[in-house]
């Protein structure tokens, strides 16, 4: 029995296949009945599980070429950010953004849109211009935003559902150093009133909360030294710089945290929240996330406010971030840019399907939308109407897997 990371979810995928060359991995997708690539174990429902044979890209995991000129890298499917960006920043390059977690793979983040924070920063897979696919008889497909942008948005933020990514190719920039700051005494009003200010007061923001009583948790600014912010969040009554490092949970350990107080490091040790070199987050959690409008985001921290107690006996820590807009078909970003409003809870399915019902009833009304790799109680009807390209993207992967062999039960609900 193999679980997920943070061991929320049992695997029904009959064998685990690790191929160590791409020969090999054609050869196992090609003779597979069912299968599906699995990154590094960080989705929390069934987005990446089968019927069939589980294919895991680990051993996927080199820098294949780094291009100066056009100032991109090539990387295959199964290199985790952490490695990718000790590499890049050795050869003098940056990417704009990192998850909060560097140990995901960027296969896996990519198909889910997964992101960092940042409002004029897009999702994981803004940074991608060309992507290698291997399809249901092994052969191989590329797709580039620049030769062909409408299949290119069908296929990047795909679920899996049109093969096993062998090869990305990564936008890059000259590499740049970041300090972080954390922000305590914010209230919950003042997140509300100023939300477009605060989060623009830095390149990467992420304001943290319990949704009870009158503050916020804390709020994580890091800002890039080449780059000039208006807002300063001391500006704002009550509000001060920590004099300690913190941890994003209340209590938690901060040693596994990148490092706070102003300190100026390069790039990839300031844009996650958790250092590379130790374990990521809480580990026995279970966690959701929902994207709104940006627009919206004032009048839906206000409204959660009204949910704060109910969630005591689960919440570990919720966390409020932005992400810009992009075209991919189905990335919550094509409606527009957004505020994502994540959550992570304790290890108690029944506890967490009570707080997904709550949280979803006051979220919906804003035109929530789930993360791909989180838990959620909506519908597939309902995450279906929230997308406006979602019949082209099904005619999509109906064309390029016509047999279903990347199909899974978390693709059939949906599609």
């Amino acid at each position: 029995m193999r679980t997920n990371w943070a061991g929320n979810y049992t695997y029904e995928a009959k064998s685990l296949l690790e191929p160590r060359t791409l020969g090999e991995l054609q050869e196992l997708v090609a003779r597979a009945h069912k299968v599906k690539a699995v990154g590094s174990y960080h989705s929390f429902n069934s987005v990446a599980d089968t019927v069939g044979d589980q294919i895991s890209l680990g051993q996927l995991n080199s820098v294949i070429s780094i291009n100066d000129k056009d100032k991109t890298v090539c990387v295959e499917g199964g290199i985790r950010y952490a490695e990718l960006a000790m590499e890049l920043d050795r050869s003098g390059f940056a990417l704009a953004n990192l998850a909060s977690l560097p140990h995901i793979s960027v296969a896996g983040a990519i198909s889910t849109a997964s992101h960092g924070s940042g409002s004029n920063i897009g999702n994981l897979a803004t940074q991608i211009v060309e992507i290698d696919v291997v399809g249901p008889n092994g052969d191989i497909k590329p797709f580039s935003m620049a030769q062909n942008p409408t299949e290119f948005a069908a296929a990047v933020v795909s679920l899996g559902a049109v093969g096993v990514y062998s090869a990305i190719t990564l936008k890059v920039e000259p590499k740049y150093l970041m300090r972080q700051t954390v922000y305590l005494g914010l209230s919950h009003a003042q997140l509300s009133a100023n939300f477009s200010s605060i989060f623009n007061s830095g390149t990467s923001v992420s304001a943290f909360t319990l949704w009870r009583g009158h503050t916020t948790s804390a709020v994580w600014v890091k800002k890039r030294l080449d780059k000039t912010y208006i807002t300063d969040l001391t500006d704002l009554t009550g509000v001060y710089v920590a004099n300690e490092p913190l941890n994003p949970i209340p209590g938690g350990i901060s040693s596994n945290c990148t490092e706070q107080l102003g300190k100026v490091e390069t790039w990839y040790k300031k844009l996650p929240h958790f250092r590379m070199d130790f374990s990521p987050s809480f580990g026995s959690e279970i966690q959701a996330e929902y994207f709104i409008p940006f627009s919206e985001a004032p009048a839906a921290i206000q409204a959660m406010q009204s949910i704060g107690d109910e969630l005591a006996s689960v919440l570990l820590i919720s966390e409020v971030r932005t992400v810009a807009a992009d075209s991919f078909y189905l990335s919550p970003g094509h409606a527009g840019p957004l505020a994502a409003i994540h959550f992570t809870f304790k290890r108690d399915p029944k506890l967490v399907r009570r707080a997904l019902n709550l949280i979803e009833k006051v979220l919906q009304p804003y035109g929530a939308m789930p993360h791909w790799g989180k838990v959620t109680n909506f519908s597939s009807h309902y995450i279906r109407s929230r997308y406006s390209n979602f019949g082209e993207f099904t005619e999509f992967v109906n064309e390029m897997d016509p047999q279903g062999v990347f199909s899974n039960h978390f693709l059939n609900q949906l599609l």
